[in-house]
C-alpha cells in the first residue's frame, strides 16, 4: 500500500513537470525577441540570455557546480576600424590619396600593418585544381601587393566551369586573403563588383569578424579605382574580366608603373564570454551531460546566409533557442525528482557560432571529471520537426546507446539513427573527442538557417514537446541503467551532421586528410581534436593533441591555412607535415586519399 502511494505520488509529480507547448515556446519567445538582437557572442544581449538561462536552472533546483551557474572564457570577437588606414596610389608618378569607407575600406579579417611596393594583379586570386584552374600559375607575387577581382568567373553563367550563379568557397574573402598569403604576397587588395552597368560599392566594415586574422593587410576598393590602376599600366579592367570569363585563361601580371602604399589598422577584442552550468547530484559522482548552445549570429554580418540583411537581427529561434529552451524544460523534469542513481549537468554553451568554441573550453576544462560524465545528450535545432522526422547522431558511440533510442517509445516521432559517429558541427562533437559518449538530437535545416527570417512564430512546438519526452525518457535511462561503455566509431570521410559546414579537412574541396580541428585555436597552426582512425593522418601517425604548424612546406598559422592548402592537393599526393607534440617537434609524410 505505501509502496503503490509513493509510485503514484512520484507519477504525479513526475507528470506536473514534464514540458509543455506553452512553457516551452515562452523561452523561445524571450529568446528569439526583438531585445536580445540574435545573441551574438560578446554582445550584451548574449550576456541577458545567460542570466535569464541562469535565473531558470536554480528556479528548477539546480546548483551550481563551482562559484556560479557561469564558467567564464576569452573569446575574441568583434573587429574594430582603426582611425589610421591609409591607401595612397602612384600611377605612372603621381601619387593620389584614398579615402577610407569611401574608396577602400579594411576587410574584417584583415590584419595591421604596413606595406609600400610593387604591385601584381592575380585575375580572380583563386588556385582550383578541381577545376583546372590558377591564377597565380607563371607569376611571382612574392613581397608584393596583389590585386583581384571579387567572387569568381563565368558568376553570372549557370553553366560555368565553377558553379556560376551558386558561389564555391573559392570566392569567399578569407579563401582569396589566405591563398595570396600562402603563395608569399604581403598585401591584398580585392575590387568590388565589375558589373556591365556600372561599379558596385565597397561594403560596409563588419564588426563581428571571429577570431579570424588573415595573417596579411587585405583592403576592398571600389572597381572605378582598380580601372585607373590597371589603366596605368596598359590594361583594361573589363576586357581582362570579360576575357577569362570567356575561355577560363587566367590574365595575371606585374603591373608597370604603379605602386601602392597602405597601412591597415584594425584591432580586436577579447571578452569574457559565459558558459551556463547548473547540477543535479545524484547517488553516485557518475553524470549525465544535458547540452545546447545558445548563442546565434546577432545581427549576421558573418555566417548569414542573408548578406544582404547583415545589420538586422538574425533571431535564432531553431538554431538554437529552441535547444536551449528544451534544456530549460528538462531541467524542471528532473529537477522535480527526489532520488538519481546519477547526477545530471545541464548546460548551455556559448560561442558555438565561432567554432564551437564553449564546449571545447568545457571539456579542455571541465567543472566535473569526464572520466565519470555516462553520455552527451546536445540538442541543436530541434523545434523544426517536419512530417515527424528527427536525425540522431552517434548512436554508435556508446555500446547500449541503440538499444536504449530502441526501446523508448517514440512518441509519434520517426527517428534516423543513420548517423552513428558522434561528430558533426554542434557542441556534441567536442565531448566525441574526449572519449564521451554522446546523443545529437536535430530536426533539420530549412529554408530559414541563419536568416533573419528564423523566428518563433515558425517553431513547431507540438513535435518539440513529442521530441523533450522522448529525450526526457531517454535520460531516464541513462542515469539509471547500465552504463554504456564509449565505441570509437569510424566515421564516413565526407558526411557530417550538424547545422553548419564541417571543419576543414574532414569535408569540401580537395582530397581527405582525417583530422578533426580544436577550434579553440592555439596562437599559431592547428590543434587536432581527434585524428581519424585508418585516415591519413592516423596512418602517418599523427595524434590527437599535435598542432600541425606545417604542411607541404608551408607555413601553418590557421585553420583557413590549412583548408587552403588541403583544397589545392589532389588525391594521391604526398605531403610533408610538421607538427608540434609536447616539447617535441615531428615530421611525418601524409598520402592524401580520395573522400568516400
Amino acid at each position: 500500500m505505501r509502496l503503490a502511494f509513493l509510485t503514484l505520488f512520484a507519477v504525479t509529480l513526475f507528470a506536473a513537470a514534464e514540458p509543455t507547448e506553452q512553457a516551452y515556446l515562452a523561452h523561445i519567445k524571450y529568446l528569439a525577441s526583438d531585445k536580445l538582437k540574435g545573441r551574438g557572442t560578446g554582445t550584451p544581449e548574449l550576456e541577458q540570455a545567460a542570466d535569464y538561462i541562469a535565473r531558470e536552472f536554480k528556479a528548477a533546483g539546480l546548483k551550481p557546480v563551482e562559484s556560479s551557474f557561469f564558467q567564464r572564457f576569452p573569446v575574441t570577437t568583434q573587429a574594430k576600424l582603426g582611425s589610421k588606414n591609409r591607401l595612397s596610389l602612384t600611377l605612372q608618378g603621381k601619387k593620389t590619396l584614398l579615402k577610407c569607407n569611401e574608396d577602400f575600406v579594411p576587410l574584417n579579417m584583415s590584419s595591421s600593418g604596413d606595406f609600400s611596393g610593387g604591385v601584381v594583379f592575380v585575375g580572380y586570386g583563386i588556385s582550383a585544381p578541381e577545376y583546372n584552374y590558377d591564377d597565380y600559375a607563371g607569376v611571382d607575387v612574392a613581397g608584393k601587393v596583389v590585386v583581384m577581382l571579387r567572387r569568381e568567373p563565368q558568376e553570372t553563367d549557370d553553366k560555368a566551369t565553377f558553379n556560376g550563379r551558386v558561389y564555391t568557397r573559392h570566392a569567399q574573402f578569407d579563401s582569396k586573403t589566405t591563398n595570396a598569403k600562402l603563395h608569399g604576397a604581403k598585401a591584398a587588395i580585392i575590387l568590388s563588383d565589375v558589373l556591365s552597368s556600372g561599379y558596385g560599392e565597397i561594403e560596409k566594415f563588419a564588426k563581428n569578424a571571429g577570431p579570424a586574422n588573415a595573417g596579411i593587410p587585405a583592403i576592398m576598393v571600389k572597381g572605378e579605382v582598380g580601372e585607373k590602376l590597371l589603366e596605368a599600366a596598359g590594361l583594361k579592367l573589363r576586357e581582362i574580366h570579360e576575357g577569362i570569363d570567356r575561355d577560363m585563361k587566367p590574365r595575371s601580371q606585374v603591373l608597370n608603373n604603379v605602386s601602392v602604399a597602405l597601412r591597415a589598422d584594425v584591432s580586436r577584442e577579447v571578452r569574457q564570454v559565459r558558459n551556463v552550468v547548473g547540477y543535479l547530484p545524484g547517488e553516485s559522482n557518475e553524470f549525465l551531460v544535458v547540452g545546447a548552445h545558445y548563442d546565434h549570429l546577432g545581427l549576421g554580418q558573418q555566417f548569414s546566409m542573408a548578406p544582404s540583411m547583415a545589420g538586422k537581427p538574425h533571431f535564432g529561434a531553431d538554431d538554437n533557442a529552441s535547444g536551449t529552451a528544451g534544456v530549460i524544460e528538462l531541467a524542471k523534469r528532473f529537477g522535480a525528482m527526489a532520488n538519481r542513481k546519477r547526477g545530471i549537468l545541464f548546460m548551455a554553451f556559448a560561442g558555438e557560432e565561432l567554432g564551437l568554441l564553449g564546449s571545447s573550453f568545457f571539456v579542455n576544462n571541465p567543472q566535473l571529471p569526464l572520466a565519470k560524465a555516462v553520455t552527451m545528450i546536445n540538442m541543436d535545432m530541434i523545434g523544426r520537426v517536419k512530417d515527424g522526422r528527427v536525425f540522431v547522431g552517434g548512436s554508435g558511440t556508446g555500446s547500449n546507446l541503440k538499444a536504449i533510442l530502441e526501446g523508448t517509445p517514440s512518441h509519434g516521432l520517426n527517428f534516423d539513427t543513420s548517423e552513428m559517429a558522434g561528430y558533426g558541427s554542434s557542441d556534441h562533437t567536442s565531448f566525441t573527442t574526449k572519449q564521451v559518449p554522446v546523443l545529437f538530437f536535430f530536426s533539420g535545416l530549412h529554408a530559414d538557417y541563419h536568416k533573419p527570417s528564423d523566428t518563433w512564430d515558425k517553431i513547431n512546438a507540438v513535435d518539440a514537446v513529442k521530441l523533450l519526452a522522448y529525450v526526457g525518457e531517454v535520460a531516464d535511462k541513462l542515469i539509471s541503467q547500465e552504463r554504456p561503455q564509449y565505441v570509437r566509431v569510424l566515421p564516413p570521410q565526407s558526411a557530417h551532421s550538424g547545422t553548419a559546414p564541417a571543419s576543414g579537412g574532414s569535408s569540401g574541396y580537395g582530397p581527405y586528410f582525417g583530422s578533426i580541428p580544436d577550434f579553440a585555436e592555439p596562437p599559431k597552426g592547428v590543434r587536432f581534436a581527434d585524428v581519424r582512425d585508418g585516415s591519413p593522418a592516423g596512418v602517418a601517425g599523427l595524434k590527437a593533441g599535435d598542432i600541425m604548424v606545417g604542411f607541404d612546406g608551408k607555413d601553418v598559422g590557421n585553420l583557413m591555412d590549412f583548408t587552403v592548402l588541403l583544397r589545392q592537393k589532389k588525391v594521391g599526393d604526398e605531403v610533408e607535415v610538421k607538427a608540434l607534440r609536447g616539447g617535441q617537434t615531428i615530421v611525418v609524410k601524409v598520402l592524401l586519399t580520395a573522400r568516400k
